[in-house]
C-alpha cells in the first residue's frame, strides 16, 4: 500500500498563492504518475494537474492552466502544486494520488489506486 501525504493548504485571500506538497514517506515518488485532484464542496472530484512516471509534468486543466503548476522535487521526494492567483472557485480539498508502477499521466480518478487524505484549501477575503 502506497501512502501519500499532502501538505500546504490553508486560508488564503483572492489573488495570493500557496504551494503544496505531496510526499510518499515510504517510497519513492519518481516511479509513479502522480496526480493532483480537488474536491469542492457538493461537486465532483477533478483532475487539476498530473505527473509522469518519465518526468514529464504538462498535463493541466483549463481551470487552472497559466495559473498552477506542478513540479518534481527530486531531493525531497514530493511532488508540489504552486497555484497562483487563487479565486474563491479554487476552495477545495486538495488530494494527491499515485498511479500504478510505471503508467502514464492521466487527470482521471478512476485511474488512481492510492490516495492521500487530503489538505483543505480556502480562498476568502
Amino acid at each position: 500500500q502506497l501512502h501519500l501525504v499532502e501538505s500546504g493548504g490553508g486560508l488564503v485571500q483572492p489573488g495570493g498563492s500557496l504551494r503544496l506538497s505531496c510526499a510518499g514517506p515510504r517510497f519513492t515518488l519518481d516511479y509513479y504518475a502522480i496526480g493532483w485532484f480537488r474536491q469542492a464542496p457538493g461537486k465532483e472530484r477533478e483532475g487539476v494537474s498530473c505527473c509522469s512516471s518519465n518526468g514529464a509534468c504538462t498535463n493541466y486543466a483549463d481551470s487552472v492552466k497559466g495559473r498552477f503548476t506542478i513540479s518534481r522535487n527530486n531531493a525531497k521526494n514530493t511532488v508540489d502544486l504552486q497555484m497562483n492567483s487563487l479565486q474563491p472557485e479554487d476552495t477545495a480539498v486538495y488530494y494527491c494520488a499515485a498511479r500504478a508502477y510505471g503508467l502514464g499521466c492521466s487527470r482521471s480518478e478512476f485511474d488512481y489506486a492510492f490516495w492521500g487524505q487530503g489538505t483543505q484549501v480556502t480562498v476568502s477575503s
